[in-house]
């Protein structure tokens, strides 16, 4: 696999194993091109992860190989690395990785770390996040042009509450919109927002969108994850590749630019050329937060004037007060008793 490797990387020396072994076959990119382009949009990374406990999702044998998530820090954590103290709905925690600067994402990467999943919180305030992030996941038989058309509907609704989002891609077929917000509220409250956006895009583009969480009932639409806003669940970094065979990122998107691309324009070898066009198009995120009332108050008046009730949380989750019956729609049906 040739020898070990040493990058500059901020005014730190990461050591890289094994730089050349393939991690994606059909591109045949490598461990080092995989760090060089981490080092290429260092900053665009660095401003994504930035004080925030993030879990590793390591792929040591490339995209073909095993994978799993590493919540929790490595034994091994070199001790310029940061961590955070977090929660888990069950009540357990875990200290994870706090990444602040470009070497850290090496280090991850010589780990095999490919995407990177950062909580919508910081380090000093774990049970508060301070971006909403809202996922536009496209069902079967629909695609990236249709999450789009959903995203322009969001952004409408979201400049009539006083908010504004930042849009980029899954790396797959879906869309990202990530707001940030004042670190002023707990994961449940962010959550009934989430829900709020998700129950007025299904009225505005009724047979497009929806966010019933029962794939069964989603037909041919957008699903609005809402549950991405739960505690311990996370979305893929901006600039994080994704585990598919072309070597695909997340990448951060102005709202103009929606209409002319797709989702396979941006990868391993074309990101950082656009990197370095334009650099990274959503480096004045953090100059921004807003407030969620406008849109807690279009959730109270879905609970008290429409008397829509909460919805269902995943299914690893305690059972959470309000929360409707965890039961699949069909299964529910079955298990009725007669009349």
């Amino acid at each position: 696999m040739g020898n070990a490797v040493e990058l500059e990387a901020g005014g730190r020396t990461v050591r890289l194993s094994n730089p050349d072994k393939v991690y994606f076959p059909e591109r045949g990119f490598t461990k080092l091109d995989v760090a060089r382009y981490f080092l290429a949009v260092g900053p665009g990374i660095t401003r994504a992860l930035r004080d925030r406990p993030t879990t590793l999702e390591r792929f040591v044998d490339g995209v073909e190989g095993e994978s799993f998530f590493q919540k929790r820090a490595p034994k091994n954590l070199p001790d310029w690395i940061p961590t955070a103290h977090i929660t888990f709905p069950s009540g357990r925690f875990a200290d994870e990785i706090r990444p602040g600067e470009i070497a850290a994402v090496l280090w991850a990467a010589n780990l095999g770390t490919l995407t990177f999943h950062p909580w919508p919180v910081r380090g000093d305030r774990t049970d508060h996040p301070d971006e909403l992030r809202i996922d536009l996941d496209p069902q079967p038989g629909t695609g990236f042009d249709d999450a789009v058309r959903a995203a322009h509907e969001l952004r409408a609704l979201l400049d009539e509450h006083g908010v504004r989002g930042w849009p980029k891609t899954s790396g797959g077929r879906g869309l990202h919109v990530f707001v940030p917000i004042e670190p002023r509220w707990e994961f449940t409250q962010v959550r009934r927002a989430a829900i709020a956006i998700g129950r007025e895009l299904e009225r505005r583009m009724p047979g497009r969108v929806t966010t019933a969480w029962w794939k069964e009932e989603r037909g041919e639409r957008i699903f609005v994850d809402y549950n991405q806003t739960a505690r311990d669940r996370t979305i893929a970094s901006a600039y994080s590749i994704r585990p598919r065979p072309h070597a695909p990122v997340s990448a951060p998107l102005r709202w103009d630019e929606l209409d002319d691309i797709q989702p396979r324009d941006f990868d391993l070898a074309t990101m950082p050329v656009r990197y370095a066009d334009v650099g990274d198009v959503h480096a004045d995120m953090d100059d921004h937060a807003f407030t969620l009332d406008s849109l807690l108050e279009l959730a109270a008046k879905d609970e008290h004037d429409r008397g829509l009730a909460d919805m269902p949380y995943p299914p690893d989750y305690p059972k959470m007060p309000g929360e409707p019956k965890r039961v699949q729609p069909s299964r529910a049906k079955r298990t009725e008793p007669a009349d």
